[in-house]
């Protein structure tokens, strides 16, 4: 019998790569979510039956028992970037992750996988980056022979790092960013899953990788990278801290007075202290090169999901041979 993984989140940007491949490979798949009807579509990854989504709360102690329950491997891709109703940084980050991985040493299962994220500081300034090295202490405590995996920003089709700044290039001249010296290194989706991937097969020796991609750019540069590959000539202004800190803290306010039905998706103030800091992999920490793995280049694959932003979308090349045939008649 093919072996069974729980993947929690799975439906979300990461854990979808990370299904499509367990799935090519035989495994089968329980995508555990909150909202199963709106993850029918990891049902067409594999053939019928292969992939369900399945109910499941990571605060809910009782729905994550009941979809580990006989699995050979765990991985928890279950992430937030905003607090937003019960669904807190501690609540989720911490102490779900801290639940998936006390379950998982209690039911024996033989794999498990934590997606954390580069930046995880139990000094950090930021609640966020406590909440994500809180779980992953959590986590070893409980289950020693995790594999952690933290990544940088991870860009693909459905990221939300370009395709945000993108849309935003589209409605204002301007691309207002907080953090614009701050070096990131980002990789691609399917890279981290290929690791995922690895480590549920038993393929890589526990403990914590940094996950970065070939390129180290400045946020300000790669926002004009992604300008540059959409045709549009947009001022990328960038914010000095103490004004977006003023920003995100009035954002949040909107939050907290509308009880919530107003989240704050724009600017936090925890993104700004967050943005304080570099994104990039340690110089000692173990990474791509002590799995075999060479990671995709940016160049390689954003103009395959950022022609949409451009002007004439599909067109725009023709268009734009258009205009200079038409300029040497």
């Amino acid at each position: 019998m093919s072996k069974l993984v729980t993947i929690y989140g799975g439906s979300g940007f990461v854990g979808r790569y990370i299904a499509r491949r367990l799935a090519k490979e035989g495994w089968r798949i329980r995508v555990a979510v909150r909202r199963p009807n709106e993850a029918l579509f990891v049902k067409s990854y594999g053939a019928v039956g292969q992939v369900e989504p399945v109910l499941c709360n990571i605060r809910d102690e009782d729905s994550v028992r009941a979809v580990m329950f006989g699995a050979d491997a765990v991985i928890n891709c279950v992430g937030i970037l905003v607090n937003e109703g019960k669904n807190k940084f501690d609540s989720v980050q911490t102490a779900g992750a801290a639940r998936v991985a006390r379950i998982a040493a209690e039911q024996g299962i033989a794999k498990l996988v934590q997606i954390s994220a580069i930046g995880a500081d139990a000094d950090s300034q930021s609640a966020y980056a406590r909440s994500k090295m809180a779980g992953e202490t959590a986590v070893l405590e409980a289950y020693p022979q995790a594999v952690i995996l933290r990544p940088s920003i991870i860009f693909g089709n459905e990221d939300g790092f370009f395709n945000k700044f993108a849309a935003m290039s589209r409605l204002t001249p301007v691309v207002p960013i907080t953090g614009g010296d701050t070096k990131f290194q980002p990789v691609y989706v399917d890279d981290v899953a290929q690791v995922a991937a690895m480590a549920a097969n038993g393929n890589v020796i526990p403990g914590i990788y940094e996950l970065g991609g070939p390129d180290v750019e400045t946020f300000r540069d790669l926002v004009k990278k992604m300008l540059g590959l959409i045709n549009r000539r947009r001022f990328v202004v960038s914010l000095p801290f103490w004004l977006a800190g003023m920003m995100g803290g009035v954002f949040d306010l909107v939050q907290t007075v509308s009880g919530g039905l107003l989240v704050n998706r724009i600017l936090t103030r925890d993104q700004v202290k967050n943005l304080r800091a570099d994104n990039v992999v340690a110089a000692d920490a173990k990474g791509f090169a002590d799995l075999g793995i060479t990671p995709m280049a940016m160049d390689a694959v954003l103009e395959g999901y950022l022609w949409r932003f451009r002007p004439g979308g599909q067109y725009d090349a023709i268009k734009a041979s258009a205009k200079n045939l038409h300029k040497s008649l």
